[in-house]
Order: C-alpha cells, then sequence, then structure tokens
C-alpha cells in the first residue's frame, strides 16, 4: 500500500514564478529561504581535506564530532554541559523532522502536537506514521493521547521567539502528558535588535534535568551549507541514543566528510557573526521596503523571513508580488493562521534586496 501524500505546496507557485520571470529586471525570488551566499573556507577547506573517504563513517559521528556539537550546544545555546551520548549529527534537520515520528515508533492511535503556523514538514511526517495531528500553541489544550510535541523557535514562519517561561511550561506539560517535546531551532543564530533566543534544552528550563526533550539545529543557514545538508540534535540521553541505534539499522549516516566540515564550522563563531550581518542588512532593506509598501509585519523578531500581511487573502499578495517581479509565499502553507499573510526570506543578493524597493514602489 501506498501513502497518499499532499501535493508539494511549492509546486503551486509555478504560474506566479513564471509571471515575476516576465519582468524586465528578471525575477527576484523571495519564496525559499535558499542561501546564496559562498559556503565559508571554514568548511571547503575541511571537506576538502577529508575527501579521502574509502572506510564507512560513524552514524554517531566521529569522537571529534560529537565534541565539537556538545561544545557548541553548551557555548550558543546555554545548555550546560552534555556528554557524547546525548548528541548526534543528521542528514540535515529537515530529514530528523519528517523521519522522527517514524523513528519514535508514533503510531495511528497516537496525537501530534504542531505549531499553528507551522513549516509543512511536521504535519507530513506525523501523516507518514499514521498519527493524528493536532495544530496548538496552547499547552493547556494539548490533549491526552499526544506522544509528540513539536515546537519551532524562531519560527517558520513567522519569526516568533518562544521565551524561557513558555518552554518551561510547554516542558512540564509534555511529561505530565507522557510525550516527547522536540524543539526546532535551525534559525538560532539569527535573532535581530537583541532579541535572545533560548533552547529548550536552555539550562534555565531545564535546570540540568533533559528527559523527554530534545532540540534541532542546523548549520545551513548559519555557515551557507544547505547543501552538505550537515545538522545536529542533542538532548535526553535515552532518547539519542534510540535513535542513534534506528539510524544504525537504516543506514541514515552522515558521510565522513560532511562530518570533518560540520566538525570545523561548529568550532568557528567569525563566520557565522559575518553572515547574521549580511542577512541584518538585507532585512532591513526588505522590511522597509514593505513597510513602504503599505504591508504590515507581525513578529519577525529573528530568523531568515518576514511574516507580512496586506490584510487580504494570501494568495491575492503573490499575485501582487508576483506582478512586479517579486515571488513570494502565500502564508496558506503554514496553516489557517498564515491565510492572510506571505512569508518573504532574506535570502537574495544585497542588489536585490535594494531593488525590492523600487519594483514595490513602482
Amino acid at each position: 500500500m501506498s501513502l497518499t501524500l499532499p501535493d508539494f505546496p511549492w509546486d503551486s507557485l509555478d504560474s506566479h514564478r513564471d509571471r515575476a520571470s516576465e519582468h524586465p529586471g528578471g525575477l527576484i525570488d523571495l519564496s525559499v529561504g535558499s542561501p546564496i551566499d559562498p559556503t565559508p573556507a571554514v568548511a571547503t577547506e575541511a571537506l576538502a581535506n577529508a575527501a579521502q573517504a574509502p572506510s564507512y563513517p560513524l552514524t554517531a559521528g566521529t569522537p571529534e564530532l560529537r565534541a565539537a556539537m556538545a561544545a557548541w550546544w553548551e557555548r550558543r545555546r546555554n545548555t550546560g554541559p552534555l556528554s557524547a551520548r546525548e548528541v548526534m549529527p543528521s542528514i540535515g534537520s529537515k530529514e530528523m523532522v519528517g523521519l522522527l515520528p517514524t523513528l519514535l515508533g508514533i503510531r495511528s492511535t497516537d496525537v501530534v502536537v504542531i505549531p499553528e503556523a507551522a513549516y509543512p514538514t511536521y504535519a507530513i511526517g506525523a501523516h507518514v506514521a499514521g498519527a493524528q495531528v493536532v495544530a496548538s500553541d496552547d499547552p493547556t489544550e494539548w490533549p491526552e493521547g499526544t506522544k509528540l510535541i513539536w515546537l519551532n523557535s524562531p519560527g517558520n514562519p513567522t519569526g516568533q521567539v518562544l521565551d524561557v517561561a513558555y518552554l518551561k511550561e510547554a516542558l512540564s506539560v509534555a511529561r505530565k502528558l507522557g510525550a516527547v517535546i522536540v524543539s526546532d531551532e535551525c534559525y538560532a543564530e539569527l535573532g535581530w535588535e537583541g532579541v535572545r533566543v533560548p533552547s529548550l534544552l536552555d539550562h534555565e528550563v531545564t535546570q540540568g534535568n533533559r528527559s523527554g526533550a530534545i532540540a534541532l539545529y542546523s548549520t545551513s543557514k548559519q555557515s551557507n551549507a544547505a547543501g552538505y545538508r550537515a545538522a545536529l540534535v542533542a538532548g535526553d540521553e535515552a532518547l539519542i541514543q534510540d535513535l542513534l541505534l534506528a539510524r544504525k539499522h537504516l543506514g541514515l549516516i552522515v558521510p565522513a566528510p560532511i562530518q570533518a566540515a560540520l566538525t570545523a564550522v561548529l568550532a568557528d563563531d567569525e563566520h557565522v557573526a559575518i553572515q547574521k550581518e549580511r542577512y541584518r542588512a538585507r532585512r532591513e532593506l526588505v522590511r522597509d521596503a514593505l513597510l513602504e509598501a503599505g504591508f504590515r509585519i507581525e513578529h519577525s523578531e529573528a530568523g531568515l523571513y518576514l511574516w507580512a500581511s496586506r490584510d487580504e487573502d494570501c494568495w491575492d499578495t503573490v499575485k501582487w508580488c508576483a506582478e512586479r517581479g517579486v515571488l513570494v509565499t502565500p502564508g496558506s502553507f503554514y496553516g489557517e493562521a498564515g491565510s492572510t499573510f506571505v512569508r518573504v526570506a532574506l535570502t537574495v543578493s544585497d542588489q536585490q534586496a535594494r531593488a525590492v524597493r523600487d519594483r514595490f514602489s513602482a
């Protein structure tokens, strides 16, 4: 029996992409957050040096990678010390988002809770496992029978940041329900205007007790390494070890050269700060263009997107932008909460970011 999956949402943007591409200045694609800046030398050099890789790599990662992951979580995410058994690499963060319900043994009688405005793969992963999906941001409304809870902070698409008080409440409710709670934090390094982005594994949240909790992070955005598929996972030791065992059986292994590159980028904060400044400048240009064109922006205090609205059906906004040579993502891709919003990515060149204002004001 084959799975019945919905159409891939971005395929429905093709006609608007074609319309935007007719603009004399060419298409400005703000629909997908795919990095365009060069992968830093710290990654490419480590990759090249590890190119000779005739043997099978370790699913758990090399000892050097495990040490680098544990040190990164403690240094950048305030987790307190982690052991090598509380971390592991993954083949990008989307792989973990899509497969985690299956790897955790979620069944058709179980409930998976996702955010109200959510990256579609949270629901797809639950669907593949045959589970029921409930979209709710309120921990007091999470139902009995919930076995997996997804948090996303900074949120995609909204850019909303969950504070320590919320994370504490969510963790407490998850434990009462007997559910695993997982926080997707792949935009954590991109907090704007002094906003702090706490982790679910922050020591203030867990007080050192990480039972039932997992956090995901990706180097795709911070290191322009989306093509490397290099991400990391941390949390409850028992859960990490169960996931690691399943991944060993399934052959879900990060390639050895990528493990070397991941080890290198996690030890280097300088390139991350440089890339963040690039995005900061582009964010200011695109944000000003949206505001001057009459949009309002909600949340967007962190992450790689602006969550913007003209207070009309999101597809009307997509059409309006496409007529000006700009492609954006309709908020309906992320649930009913996004029906009057569009998601605007910051992954364009400086020149294109400046051009958005000219096009929207024309």
